[in-house]
């Protein structure tokens, strides 16, 4: 079932997760090919956690694959743990498997937050996030709300409400800088450190992707998509904007206002 409700985000509820993961990779072709032909290159904010393997899964099939002008197609993180690339709780981790003939991405259009040098050289996560910070300023990408914008944003959702790394009641939401870090959760797992996109990338995007599956999830779903709740508890209220779309499934549904 899809409902485009109007001056808000597409809802489309479908059967499974992997059904989840393939409307997801099908919008990503979308908004990649779209911004390519508009403007000579696309900028694409990917996420990690357990939504990802499937979307690339689907990106890796030769129809979608051969469809995206992968070379001028420049890849971003949303969010990332504070922990090395090869780490399992990396963000990163996912596509870096996928990465060459199944995701054939240049590799100077791999822009990865750096938490491996920063752990190498015995900083902190503050100091990943003012690196990733300039690195977005170098490509134009400097603030959401006044730079180019990022062309897609994939995110899931927490069962918290949370997406990227904005848990509900969150300073990030008055951090000056593009890019913060973010003390490690001790409401929900994994309880690492991160480093987060403001939530004013969302607001400028041009499509952002939300993936969402599971019970789990139904509860914080509700409330994204009730009008009066506060975004600052309830972060995934971020992403029912216009030019957003929602693949979930009926059980992460099943609170949402009909």
């Amino acid at each position: 079932m899809t409902v485009d409700a109007a001056g808000t985000a597409e809802l489309r509820t479908v059967g499974s997760s992997g059904e989840a993961a393939i409307g997801a990779a099908d919008a990503i072709v979308d908004a990649l090919v779209a911004a390519v032909g508009a403007r000579g290159v696309a900028h694409w904010a990917t996420t990690g956690g357990s939504t990802a393997p499937a979307q690339y899964a689907a990106l890796s099939e030769p129809a979608r694959r051969d469809a995206i002008p992968w070379a001028s197609v420049h890849v971003w993180w949303g969010d990332e743990r504070y922990v090395p690339y090869d780490h399992p709780l990396s963000n990163a981790l996912p596509f870096d498997q996928r990465q060459g003939h199944d995701l054939p991405v240049p590799a100077l259009n791999v822009h990865r937050v750096p938490t491996a040098e920063a752990l190498e050289e015995g900083r902190g996560a503050a100091w990943a996030a003012t690196r990733y910070g300039v690195d977005l300023q170098d490509a134009g990408l400097a603030d959401g709300s006044t730079a180019g914008a990022l062309d897609v944003v994939v995110v899931g959702i927490g069962p918290d409400g949370h997406l990227l790394s904005v848990f509900p009641g969150s300073a990030v939401w008055d951090a000056a800088a593009a890019v913060a870090a973010v003390p490690a959760p001790t409401h929900v797992e994994p309880h690492v450190e991160r480093v987060t996109l403001h939530p004013s990338y969302l607001a400028a995007a041009r499509r952002i992707v939300v993936v969402a599956t599971g019970a789990a999830k139904a509860e914080a779903l509700g409330r994204a998509w009730t009008p009066a709740t506060d975004v600052r508890e309830t972060p995934a209220r971020a992403a029912v904007r216009p030019g957003a779309i929602w693949f979930v499934d009926e059980a992460a549904a099943a609170r949402i206002p009909r």
